[in-house]
This record gives C-alpha cells, structure tokens and sequence, in this order.
C-alpha cells in the first residue's frame, strides 16, 4: 500500500489507516481485524484513551507488540473520565495531558506514541498551555510528534499558527465538502497533514445507499436530497466500481490528505477498504461531476 509523509514530520502513513474503535473488546475478532490490516500493508493504527474506558488502547498495544517498530501508533487526549466511569468531561490541562499520556503508553505497552492527539478543544482551552505540554512530551521522548482532531476553524487556525503540529484529523466526505473551502488549503500551504474520519458519511457512501440513510437526512441534506443525489452519483462516478471506491478515492484526490481512516468489524471491511484504496484514483472529471452533483457546503460556526 501506497505511504504518504505525515506533515513535515518523518512519518510515512499508509493511505489507509485503521479506526480502531470499532474493532470492539473480543480480544480474538480484535486481533483478526488488526492483522488483516497489517497483512493489507496498514501501518497507521489510531486509537484514544476514550474508547472502552482505555481498553481499546490494551487490545491495539497487545496486538502490535511484536511489529511495533515497523508501525505507527496514534492515540489522543483530553477526555477525562469520571470517577464512577459513567460519563466523561473534557480537561486539556496541560497536567492532565501530561499524566494521561503516561497511562496511555502503560496501556499500549509502549515507550513511545508516535503520534498524539488533541482529542477536540474549543477556542476557550488553554492553548497556550497545551502547547507547551505537547512540547514538553516531545523533548522528554513520550511522544514524537503531535496534532489535533479538529473541525472548528478557529481551532484549527490557532494551532496552525502558533504551534508544531503535524496533522488535523477531520471528517470530510463527498457529503461533507466543509473542509475543501478553507481548511484543506490552509494546512496544505503550512505544510501540515490531513488525516480524514467519515469517508463513507455513516454508510450512506457504500453500496447501501439509501439503506443507511436517516429520516432526518445528513447534515445539509435532507432525506428527499439524498434520495436524488445519492443514485445520481451511483450512476455517474460509481457505476462499474463500488461506492466504497468512490468515496474513499474521493479523499486521496487532495493532496492535503495523508491517509483515510476507516474502521472495521470484521477482516473483510479490512480488506475491502484496501481493495479501495488501491484501485483507480478517481479522473478529473470524476472529480467534477462530483463537485457539481454535491453542495460546497461551509463550516458555519466556530469561526
């Protein structure tokens, strides 16, 4: 599979990376997915300490013990649970961030996490102070680099200015253009890396369609919308190819992008999103009908 260079980091990332929230906590069907993904060439495996009460970062660790120098591992912070475990708040203090991450890498079973996540954040976080522990954690050698999950632009463009961060993990999809009208360009022009959550826009881009499709519709689109639209882009981009193609090719088409993350549940969503990622990169007309048949829809708050 196909590598691209995480920001100006020295990280090289499969085009396709596995979310591994949803591999679930059976430790035998967890280890299955992650090693069909590891057999499609995967190397970018991303986790946080959020999913299954941190177990999920056990099962991830676990699982790459033994390939752990050929793989990259990210993870993210500032979720914090409550004591009862019954919910969680959102604490991106820099004290915590730096007593998380050490409870992150016991739970991997690693010396180090190659890439660590800001797991959200508003305008009104320390980011000054986040920053600063992100630093630090870099020169005491706990992590390598870092970056945020992010798509609110104000965020984004506070990172982009004042820090080192390497990546933005955000979602975009055909149905959710937000980030091509001023995130892509901008993190492209920094020389900082998108990393893309939702490519199938919860399903509703795979062959099932309509399937999926919620009564109350999908972000700008209501339900009628995507009864039009959806076919009409089956016909003209995804008629002698899978949906899934479509959609995660649609991604990989901007250059701003480094890898596509999608989860699986089982070893064959694993290798058919491989099979996707592999096949033939979308033209420039595929492209454009896709353009004309969705909306540029922008990001409306957190400017």
């Amino acid at each position: 599979m196909k590598k691209r260079r995480l920001g100006k980091s020295d990280l090289y990332v499969s085009e396709l990376g596995l979310g591994c929230m949803s591999v679930g906590t059976e430790e035998t069907i967890a280890r299955r997915i992650i090693e069909a993904a590891l057999e499609e060439g995967i190397n970018y495996f991303d986790t946080a300490d959020l999913y299954d009460l941190g177990e999920n970062e056990k099962i991830v660790g676990q699982a790459l013990k033994d390939v752990r120098e050929q793989i990259i591992i990210a993870t993210k912070v500032g979720n914090r649970w409550s004591k009862n475990q019954a919910g969680w708040s959102w604490d991106p203090s820099k004290a915590y961030i730096k007593e998380a991450v050490k409870n992150s890498l016991k739970r991997l079973g690693i010396d180090y996490i190659d890439l660590y996540q800001l797991h959200g954040g508003t305008i009104e976080d320390p980011i000054e102070e986040i920053i600063e522990a992100f630093e630090e954690l870099k020169a005491e050698g706990f992590i390598r680099y870092y970056g945020i999950s992010s798509i609110r632009p104000n965020v984004i463009r506070e990172y982009v200015e004042n820090s080192d961060i390497v990546s933005v993990m955000m979602q975009y999809s055909i149905l959710d253009r937000r980030p091509e009208e001023e995130a892509l360009p901008l993190l492209q022009e920094q020389g900082i890396s998108v990393v893309t959550r939702g490519p199938l826009a919860k399903g509703l881009l795979s062959d099932k369609l309509l399937e999926k499709a919620p009564e109350k519709g999908y972000l700008d689109y209501d339900y009628e919308e995507l009864r039009s639209i959806l076919p009409l882009l089956k016909e003209k981009v995804a008629a002698a190819r899978s949906f899934t193609e479509v959609a995660l090719q649609y991604n990989l088409a901007n250059s701003a992008v480094a890898s596509v993350i999608a989860g699986a549940s089982s070893p064959e969503q694993v290798r058919n999103n491989a099979a996707a990622v592999r096949s033939q990169p979308l033209s420039v007309k595929e492209i454009s009908v896709i353009k004309e048949l969705t909306k540029a829809n922008i990001y409306k708050e957190h400017r």
